[in-house]
């Protein structure tokens, strides 16, 4: 039976969703411009109610958990389902008191009787999501471009074109498709986002957008890549130093990326292009005959990744080289052994992989957390380790395994959520 250090966790009725929100917002109190009513209203058509869950005592939330379904792309292209965790809350008054471990512990339930093959999600503090299993598996930067100085080497090829923002809503959705099916750490999107992407619908408490879109095209015509920009105007002394602000440029070609990153820093009126949410190692930089007129700053995780599915994950992946070795997870939850908890023995070459349970001695022992952050390849293992060294049972497999899972590209996720 709950009691109130032990509440219940469940899915919430949808007469209970504007009381949901209202406690979501008491953590988040930044957002408390915005009724809960509205917020509820907005999220109403487009929320999985069973995805919605409460931590209830009695009548009353006190705190939030949400999750939809989506694909990871890992190194290689291959497509897994996860689950993708956003909406935590606790309310200010219930903290230290099990109730996000509760609600964790419910969530890696549902996932894995999904058969996801993990769960993903954006941290809004580092210290929180290692302790259930997640490590950060992906980076993001700000790039800082002065266009002034910025000159390409490299010729554009194709065309760059503007379109209205109905072209773009028919245009944009198959683009990014493309993008993700070979971008290691990239996440499907739904539909609708897109309307609000580009201003279409508003989400309250929230500016709606307002830009620009470029589409680039390759010399046979297809639409290969898009950048969406607004700008911010400064004109200091009669100068104009505007700024402009690179909502998101993807692309399914490096041509494509190299022509609307060329069509962006020759914009007039423009001392500046600043964009968030980008790779912290960026191949156009390498184009340019001054690369010092492009600096990173701001690096950061972003996406987290909690494997649930082991096997499913390590035998999908590619890799750039050859190893087999029987590694050792550890994965808990709530106390008791996790789904990603267990020995498995992985054969891996460039010809593909095979990895399944086992009973044979461990080569290394280490935490699933650990194998989160490291199975993209955008965190070394030896990095991930350092703090919490693994157990190993011959000498270098530590190295081994880090040399194996790393990759040539990083992997990089630019949808937040």
């Amino acid at each position: 039976m709950p009691t109130p250090s032990s509440p219940e966790i469940r899915p919430i009725r949808e007469d209970e969703l504007e009381a949901w929100f209202e406690a979501f917002t008491t953590a988040f109190y930044i957002w408390h411009n915005v009724a809960p009513r509205a917020m509820a209203e907005a999220r109403r058509p487009i929320l999985d109610l069973d995805r919605a869950i409460g931590a209830f005592e009695g009548a009353r939330s006190v705190g939030t958990f949400r999750t939809f379904g989506s694909e990871l792309t890992l190194p290689g292209g291959a497509l897994v389902p996860v689950n993708a965790v956003t909406g935590v809350s606790v309310r200010p008054t219930h903290r230290r008191r099990g109730i996000l471990s509760a609600m964790n512990a419910d969530d890696v339930r549902r996932a894995a009787d999904r058969a996801d093959a993990a769960s993903v999600l954006i941290a809004s503090e580092w210290p929180i999501y290692g302790r259930f299993g997640y490590g950060p598996a992906t980076w993001a930067a700000r790039w800082t471009v002065r266009t002034r100085a910025a000159r390409f080497l490299t010729a554009p090829v194709g065309d760059v074109e503007l379109v209205d923002v109905g072209a773009a809503r028919q245009l944009l959705p198959e683009i990014y498709e493309r993008h993700r099916a070979s971008q290691p750490g990239a996440i499907r999107r739904d539909d609708v986002r897109w309307d609000f992407e580009l201003g279409i619908r508003e989400w309250p408490g929230r500016p709606r957008w307002f830009g620009s879109v470029a589409i680039h095209r390759a010399p046979d015509g297809t639409a290969g890549g898009y950048a969406r920009y607004h700008g911010e105007e400064q004109w200091e002394q009669g100068i104009p130093d505007n700024v402009l602000i690179l909502d998101e440029l993807l692309t399914a070609n490096p041509e494509a990326e190299l022509a609307l990153w060329a069509y962006l820093v020759r914009m007039d009126l423009t001392a500046t292009v600043r964009a968030d949410t980008r790779r912290p190692r960026e191949p156009w930089v390498w184009h340019l005959a001054d690369a010092r007129a492009a600096r990173q700053s701001r690096l950061g995780e972003m996406l987290w990744v909690r494997i649930l599915d082991v096997p499913r994950i390590l035998s999908n992946r590619a890799y750039d080289r050859s190893a087999e070795l029987v590694l050792e997870v550890l994965d808990e939850v709530a106390g008791r052994p996790g789904p990603a908890a267990g020995r498995y023995r992985l054969e891996a070459s460039p010809d593909g992989a095979a990895c399944r349970r086992t009973d044979a001695a461990a080569d290394i022992t280490l935490g699933g957390d650990q194998l989160g952050a490291a199975v993209l390849g955008g965190t070394r293992l030896v990095d991930a380790t350092r703090a919490r060294p693994p157990v190993e049972s011959r000498a270098g497999v530590l190295r081994e395994l880090d040399a194996l899972l790393r990759t040539p590209d990083e992997p990089w996720c630019a949808t937040w959520f």
